[in-house]
């Protein structure tokens, strides 16, 4: 950011000299070359008075000192010519005296009575040149000529002189401007860089470095201080709900279990026709019990989840399906596990074990005797997927867009079901980085698939990661026995 403020600010700083500098430097070359015609065209006159001079009173040996003299001083080249066009000096000693340059335009002209001036290669070097022809006379009598020429090369060096005064100029001023661009960037950005370290924070979980309200612009300054008090109001309530979490698990526990305990004692008082009935209210209380533990469940899931590590999903699989292997035999169930080894995954610590054990007890609940559950990993174009297949009954179109809402189960699920063991796996999902769908399986059942990130991708901090540790209780029912489909 400090580098596109400043772009912006030397971009518009630059845009300003150009529109500057350009026309005052145009401007001062037009003026330039306006000046050195007219110096050129007054010398050339002056000159020509005293070379007229000079030839009415046959005084033409002291011409060639005169124009040594002038060229001497200016770097001007001084031509003479008499009446008849010879030359009668030269400053530059190239053209001889007597030469006949009367047949030249600018010196025809000048025995004309005409003065000349313009731009053109000189006779003898061929270099650009600036000149002015005057004629030297007394009113109509034509005494003879004078050419002042000046190298195009001086009026040049002038214009690059300015040129580059301009462009140090320019320079000093971008530089100038770079240095308080630079202070006035780190004064902006300061503020915005210690609210982008403590959003990382407040991330994380907890806020140790609240930013200062006193840098920077005043709207960054109340920004800073309004950011601090929600930081600090949102990590209130983050400790409010951890608290009652805590405190909720213990207090609603005794109760239910005194309650059941209550319920128990009332079977050998009760006639045997209510004992059904009996039954079901245990059940009812067992249920509430499962479904208080898991509403806790998300809560610690929502308020303390931490950042996904490397785990390898072939191991936890393979642990997964031998820990699982002898309850479900006890009920006729096998469970298969395919594919090859896929190697590391990102994961929340401990997700993956919870993940498994509420897909498998889902499907070890609907499965038929004799059937088999099937746990398979392979490779997708970007991750690595984990499928769990049961062959039960299945789930339709509409109930498996449901079947992540918190209490909801279908309408042939038996009653010891919360409706809150799939939303865990979808919340643990999600924070791991990856996806959970469900989907119809081969041939009767369902296919519920996990999608999670190899190693292999580069981990992004995942937006709903805070710190803690819950992984030892993130599972609503650890055990398939106190576990129905949701």
């Amino acid at each position: 950011m400090t580098r596109r403020l400043l772009a912006s600010y030397l971009g518009l700083v630059l845009l300003v000299l150009l529109g500057l500098e350009i026309p005052f430097g145009l401007l001062f070359a037009r003026a330039e070359t306006s000046r050195l015609s007219n110096s050129i065209e007054r010398d050339a006159g002056m000159l020509a008075e005293l070379a007229e001079e000079h030839i009415e009173e046959g005084r033409t040996d002291q011409l060639p000192e005169l124009a040594a003299d002038y060229a001497e001083r200016t770097g001007a080249r001084l031509v003479v010519v008499d009446r008849t066009g010879a030359v009668l000096t030269d400053s530059a000693s190239t053209t001889p005296v007597g030469t006949d340059l009367s047949a030249q335009p600018d010196i025809a002209t000048a025995l004309r009575n005409q003065t000349t001036l313009g731009i053109g290669p000189d006779a003898d070097s061929g270099i650009g040149t600036r000149y002015v022809t005057v004629p030297g006379s007394s009113g109509e009598t034509i005494r003879g000529a004078l050419r002042l020429s000046y190298s195009t090369d001086v009026l040049d060096g002038r214009v690059r002189d300015i040129w580059l005064t301009l462009a140090l100029t320019g320079l000093g001023v971008l530089a100038a401007t770079t240095l308080i661009a630079l202070a006035l960037a780190r004064w902006i950005i300061r503020p915005v860089r210690a609210l982008e370290r403590a959003t990382t924070q407040l991330a994380d979980g907890t806020l140790t470095n609240p930013p200062a309200t006193d840098l920077g612009p005043p709207e960054l300054r109340r920004l800073a201080a309004s950011f601090t008090h929600t930081a600090t109001r949102l990590q209130h309530l983050l400790a409010s709900q951890r608290a009652f979490a805590a405190e909720a698990s213990h207090q609603l526990k005794t109760p239910l279990t005194a309650l059941r305990i209550r319920l128990e004692n009332f079977e050998p008082h009760l006639d045997p026709a209510a004992h059904d009935s009996l039954d079901e209210a245990i059940g009812e209380t067992e249920r509430l019990g499962r479904m208080i533990q898991g509403l806790l469940s998300l809560a610690r899931l929502e308020s303390a989840a931490t950042t996904p590590e490397a785990v390898d999903l072939g191991t936890v699989v393979a642990d997964r399906a031998a820990t699982w292997a002898p309850f479900a035999a006890e009920h006729d169930v096998r469970i298969a596990t395919t594919g090859r080894p896929v190697g590391q995954v990102w994961a929340i610590p401990g997700a993956l074990e919870q993940i498994i054990d509420n897909l498998l007890a889902n499907a070890l609940r609907v499965s038929p005797p004799g059937g088999t559950i099937t746990l398979a990993v392979h490779h997708v174009p970007h991750g690595i997927e984990l499928h769990v297949i049961d062959q039960g009954p299945g789930m339709s179109e509409a109930e498996r867009q449901r079947a992540f809402d918190r209490f909801w189960r279908a309408s042939d699920t038996h009653h010891d079901g919360t409706g809150l063991g799939l939303p865990i796996v979808r919340h643990l999902v999600d924070t791991s980085g990856g996806t959970v769908t469900l989907h119809p399986a081969p041939d009767t059942g369902l296919d519920a698939r996990v999608r999670l990130r190899p190693v292999t991708t580069p981990l992004a901090r995942d937006p709903h990661a805070a710190a803690g540790d819950v992984s030892a209780s993130w599972s609503l029912d650890r055990w398939p026995q106190t576990t129905g489909r949701r």
